[in-house]
């Protein structure tokens, strides 16, 4: 069993908790995530890891309720556990692997989309550790879904603030926001961190092609086992077929088939519509050992 030790309310459907998992804490790195289970009757709820202590041994993790599930886990508090709760899972991020005199040189933005303010702290909180600074948009529809401002503010350069509504901030999506700091500020970045929900990339994608500037994306979809053995998390980048569980979660958001993992996300949802991908996919619909059965 998993305790929590910390639950903080950050918007009315978004939770954060600090839950004590030594072995994660002691071998996880930014971009990397875990599989939490609540209960024996609970799904496998995949999460970006927020933050992490490897002297408190915990792990922070960020939700938001989407399902039943999500629903059970934000009724946990201080002293109750999770059953299961698996990690380090996925590849760091690829700014970790990089050499410091390489980071020095680079002008990163990363780009935050509603709850991928969580997954984007770690990364940026990681780099300030390394003595880099970068700047960090982070977007949501309105004021009440921002999260993690403040403690974005201590670990990035600038922290640009954007609203959909225009009720708080820059009035615009995290897209505008990005070409008016390019265009009518003077920034320049040579690289592009983006998370947050697909659609947001897809078109923040579209934005930082237009300008010529790299850009990794988060990937997100549903998993099942985690381990790359069910075909669920299946993408496309550039013609190969990926499995975020085990090939990411980050990817060259230039060459993701956004579309494509929209539309699956949609039609993974339902048993008739696992069993169309099925068809439709062949021996590739599985990964890993490509022959599991892992949707019978």
């Amino acid at each position: 069993m998993y305790p929590i030790k910390k639950v903080e309310v950050l918007t009315d459907q978004i939770y954060l908790m600090d839950v004590e998992a030594p072995r994660v804490a002691k071998s996880c790195l930014p971009g990397q995530f875990v599989i939490v289970k609540t209960d024996e009757i609970g799904e496998r709820i995949p999460l970006t890891i927020c933050d992490y202590d490897r002297t408190a041994g915990t792990v922070t993790i960020v939700f938001q309720t989407v399902g039943a599930s999500t629903e059970r886990m934000k009724e946990l508090r201080v002293g109750d556990s999770f059953m299961d709760f698996v990690g380090p899972l996925g590849l760091p991020s690829d700014l970790v692997e990089l050499p410091k005199e390489k980071l020095e040189k680079k002008k990163i933005l990363f780009i935050a989309g509603g709850v991928g303010t969580a997954p984007v702290y770690p990364q940026v909180k990681w780099l300030k550790e390394q003595g880099i600074d970068v700047d960090v948009i982070i977007g949501a529809r309105n004021q009440s879904l921002i999260i993690l401002e403040e403690q974005m503010k201590q670990v990035a350069k600038n922290t640009y603030v954007c609203t959909d509504d225009g009720s708080y901030g820059f009035q615009g999506n995290v897209t505008q926001m990005l070409d008016d700091l390019v265009q009518n500020q003077g920034k320049s970045y040579d690289h592009v961190v983006a998370i947050g929900p697909l659609i947001m990339m897809k078109f923040t994608c579209l934005k930082t092609k237009s300008l010529g500037i790299p850009t990794v994306v988060s990937m997100n979809p549903i998993m099942v086992d985690g381990t790359g053995m069910c075909g669920a998390c299946r993408i496309t980048v550039g013609d190969e077929v990926k499995f975020v569980c085990v090939d990411g979660p980050e990817f060259d958001g230039h060459l993701v088939d956004f579309d494509q993992a929209m539309m699956r996300q949609q039609i993974y949802k339902t048993e008739e519509g696992r069993a169309l991908l099925k068809v439709q996919e062949g021996e590739t619909h599985h990964g890993g050992c490509g022959n599991c059965g892992g949707d019978e």
